[in-house]
């Protein structure tokens, strides 16, 4: 049986979400699983890991793995690939496997099919949104190594296996690397991640300003969901970088998209238009987003939003 290669990634020292739907797209597949994590502890990984059909997690430990960097962590997911033999290896299309995983290309030599929407690892074949997410496109990898990023929330993590994952440690190195890491900025938000979360609440350029968003936090905190913002909220200061939804920031893929003040522009709609059902609230009959929209409530998102979170509240809290 071919074994799967999966980059784990954590936070907080806990598996993300993404990982362990990599983990059960691997085994719904009939594959095996070998596992990389860089991490201090892996007992609860290999726990976790093991519910999921993960059989091997190679723990990468020591402090050259304190913090991320790219260099390291890819010339030691390259070892383990090369020593094991590894065919295909996945990862998460999120921040962190968006650096890794071409560095990693370029160390293997191997094809690299990013952003995928679905995999047939038998058929070596990757389904991929293309032209902002007019099209999907099928591609065909060749290669002793292919190597995925696939899109979060595409595979629902489920449980299915018993016993932990079998721990194998691996010391780190910094031998020959190029990157050296200079500061580490984490993010101390308490929200999930936009790219893992179920729901995302987004806010475009009618919300006018940075304190009108904590509206849109009060939805979030009652929906317990991530907030986000497009593109020119972002260039006019409304919300910060890492808030970006669209080609040039986040792909998200929630079960639940509200855009409110959004147009919709092609550049918006290419990083949440795979949502399962998106709500668009705008003042605009004419606006864009209207149209992608499966729900849309035309009105003053300062009146609409506020109803909307106490009716969810009261519905919650029945």
């Amino acid at each position: 049986m071919k074994t799967v290669g999966i980059y784990i990634e954590t936070q907080e020292g806990q598996v993300k979400k993404t990982s362990l739907e990599l983990a059960t797209l691997a085994r719904r597949a009939g594959r095996d699983s070998i596992g990389i994590l860089f991490e201090d502890d892996a007992a609860e990984a290999a726990k976790m890991l093991g519910l999921y059909g993960v059989k091997r997690v190679f723990h990468i430990t020591g402090d050259a793995v304190a913090d991320y960097n790219p260099d390291v962590f890819a010339r030691h997911m390259d070892d383990v690939i090369r020593d094991q033999g590894i065919e295909d290896f996945l990862a998460a299309f999120s921040d962190r496997g968006k650096d890794l995983m071409p560095r990693l290309a370029a160390r293997l030599k191997a094809p690299l099919a990013v952003d995928c929407l679905d995999i047939d690892l038998d058929s070596s074949e990757a389904v991929q949104a293309i032209y902002s997410g007019k099209v999907n496109a099928r591609f065909r990898l060749s290669g002793d190594v292919r190597l995925y990023a696939i899109r979060p929330n595409t595979v629902t993590a489920e449980s299915g296996a018993t016993g932990a994952a079998e721990v194998i440690t691996v010391p780190a190195s910094v031998s020959d690397t190029r990157v050296d890491v200079r500061e580490v900025v984490r993010n101390v938000s308490e929200r999930v991640d936009l790219t893992e979360a179920q729901i995302v609440v987004s806010g475009g350029y009618g919300m006018g300003s940075a304190e009108s968003f904590r509206i849109l936090e009060d939805l979030a905190d009652v929906l317990d969901a991530a907030v986000g913002a497009s593109r020119r909220a972002v260039d006019e200061g409304l919300a910060p970088y890492p808030m970006q939804v669209g080609q040039t920031g986040k792909v998200v893929n929630p079960e639940l998209y509200v855009a409110c003040g959004i147009s919709g522009a092609i550049q918006h709609l290419a990083g949440m238009k795979s949502a399962k059902t998106i709500v668009a609230v705008n003042k605009d009959a004419e606006a864009p987003i209207l149209k992608k929209a499966h729900y849309g409530i035309v009105g003053d998102l300062f009146e609409v939003v506020p109803l909307l979170t106490e009716e969810f509240r009261k519905a919650i809290h029945k």
